[in-house]
């Protein structure tokens, strides 16, 4: 068990904590949660964790003192969203409902929570490390561009205090930096942890440290900001990207290189821990929404190559696919029958990108060398092996498992993967759209095309929209021959730099969506550490330093994405 409370680490006997976690979302113990999965890895090499969720930092702020100082340090993470993104429409507008609170409640963690939680535990305590993590810190590490304060901020590191950030996917580093500060390494030791981060005063002297243009210049200067985007992003997508450090007031937030893609071996692990796959019991069995949608859920891989402009998947996760063994996903997989409720219905078998499972340049010297943001656009790399022969493989395992009735592909698929102009890639494209279509889509097939316009496409890293009117060809015969109660739902984004309400004209009269549900139009949100919100920001292409069409008026945003609506 995890504790959260005083009594329920009483009831454990233990007269001390190595660590305590601090987080935004209700304490689910299942894997699709951060704040768990850290917990039970840190608990599986034997340390003390206890988890305080959703404090409260309005009040005398009990919450965060109530179980003391821990031995080794405190974590702090907002929860499973960035918590501006938590609270806030693309209009700015406060969102009346939380779905990682019980009942849905709102208002119960704070803006920029993890630089609240840093504070006020940095006040209470400032002899114990603070290390932040999380989809907030990871994709603030470096100055960001923040759309609800409408400025250029430094790294969060830099305004919340905390001793170090742990970007991406932490297991490797949270233990590593775990260890070092339980034997007391000496803090230089410690600075040269893979994928922390931290602020240092003075002049950075790492040997070929990539050093980015001050934060105060970006300030003054948009195509400063610009340019550092594109080498911050250039060096993300590396497979042995250098240091990062980036000159801030007195000193400067150095960022080192992410470990290797984790192995097959490691992904397993990280999985194969003792999730009790439910809410803390604290919850008393209230509805928390985000545990109803993933509770039957498995998750297959980590990554994603698609590199889509306005997607943060790959500053967090990492471009290169990270898949867990076919036996450890079966294992999670038999397990779900000890989760109450399971009816032999698991509701996605997927990832960030479902159909990426398993795909890897066939040349890993070639990946080595590679600086590419997309193996996909703007055509998909030679190197790319793009087989679904191994996915195919797992499903047909799936459908083996005794208790097993159906299983869905509820996340996103690239169809960019197995269709190209000229038709089905390879041997095991069509077979997989079949199966895909016929027997793992609950009645929609959700696609992602974004857009119909080449020009707002081709900023926004998507492929060209003659694409999707192949797709639905193929979508539509098959579902004539099999007899198949399907329907396909394309998703669109309005209000994206270069996209104009001419553009959106265009897009909702475009004669191949015809008879298709086109109901699903998301505006444009502005998020840290994208090339979209850059483009937003400065006006600005970090990848060609041109002057790019931005739509800032919240009121004209809002009639992008009304117009579609309208002309239906």
């Amino acid at each position: 068990m995890i504790p959260t409370s005083v009594k329920e680490v009483e009831n454990l006997g233990w007269d001390y904590i190595d660590v305590i976690l601090f987080t935004g979302d209700a304490f689910i113990d299942h894997p699709s949660f951060g704040t768990a999965v850290i917990a039970r890895y840190l608990q599986k090499y034997g340390y003390r964790v206890a988890v305080v969720p959703q404090p409260n930092w309005r009040d005398d702020l009990r919450d965060f003192r109530k179980l003391g100082a821990p031995r080794l340090y405190f974590g702090v993470n907002s929860g499973a969203m960035d918590s501006m993104v938590n609270h806030y429409t693309a209009s700015r507008r406060l969102r009346s409902n939380d779905a990682y609170t019980p009942l849905g409640k709102a208002g119960q963690r704070p803006d920029y929570a993890v630089t609240v939680y840093t504070k006020i535990l940095k006040r209470f305590f400032p002899e114990i490390p603070v290390v932040i993590g999380g989809i907030e810190a990871s994709l603030r590490r470096l100055a960001h561009y923040d759309y609800w304060k409408d400025c250029l901020m430094p790294s969060v590191l830099v305004s919340s205090g905390a001793d170090y950030l742990s970007y991406g996917m932490g297991e490797r580093t949270m233990l590593e930096l775990t260890r070092a500060i339980e034997s007391e390494r000496n803090a230089s030791d410690i600075r040269k942890i893979p994928q922390l981060a931290f602020f240092m005063s003075g002049r950075c002297r790492v040997k070929d440290a990539l050093i980015l243009n001050p934060y105060e210049q970006c300030l003054r200067d948009k195509r400063a900001f610009a340019e550092n985007f594109h080498r911050i992003e250039t060096a993300a997508n590396m497979m042995h990207p250098p240091v990062i450090a980036e000159p801030c007031g007195d000193g400067y937030v150095q960022v080192n290189p992410p470990y290797p893609p984790a192995t097959t071996a490691e992904m397993d692990s990280f999985w194969d821990l003792p999730f009790t796959k439910r809410p803390h019991p604290r919850y008393k069995d209230k509805h928390i929404p985000a545990y109803e949608m993933i509770k039957f859920s498995v998750n297959t891989h980590r990554g994603c190559f698609g590199g889509c402009n306005f997607c943060t998947i790959a500053a967090h996760q990492g471009k290169f696919i990270q898949s867990r063994s076919e036996e450890s996903i079966l294992e999670e997989i038999r397990n779900l029958e000890n989760v109450p409720g399971f009816a032999g219905n698991i509701s996605d078998v997927g990832a960030p990108t479902a159909n990426m499972y398993g795909m890897a340049g066939r040349d890993q010297e070639l990946c080595g060398k590679c600086r590419r943001k997309s193996c996909l656009f703007p055509a998909p790399c030679r190197n790319l092996d793009r087989s679904h022969a191994r996915l195919l493989g797992l499903y047909s395992r799936i459908k083996g498992v005794r208790g097993i009735r159906n299983f869905y592909i509820g996340s996103g698929i690239r169809y960019d993967l197995f269709l190209d102009e000229k038709g089905f890639v390879d041997g095991s494209s069509r077979p997989y759209f079949n199966e895909l279509v016929t027997s793992h889509t609950s009645g929609i097939l959700k696609v992602a095309p974004e857009h119909t316009e080449s020009r707002v496409l081709k900023l926004m890293s998507k492929p060209p929209f003659s694409l999707f009117v192949r797709l639905r060809e193929e979508f539509d015969a098959l579902v004539r021959k099999t007899g198949k109660h399907c329907v396909l739902v394309p998703y669109f984004i309005s209000g994206h730099p270069g996209c104009t309400m001419a553009d959106m004209k265009k897009l909702s009269e475009n004669p191949a969506l015809k008879g298709i549900r086109t109901d699903q139009v998301q505006d444009f949100t502005p998020t840290p550490m994208t090339t979209s919100s850059v483009m937003f920001y400065t006006g600005i292409d970090p990848h060609t330093m041109q002057e790019v069409f931005v739509e800032r008026d919240i009121g004209k945003k809002r009639k992008q994405k009304s117009f579609f609506f309208i002309k239906k």
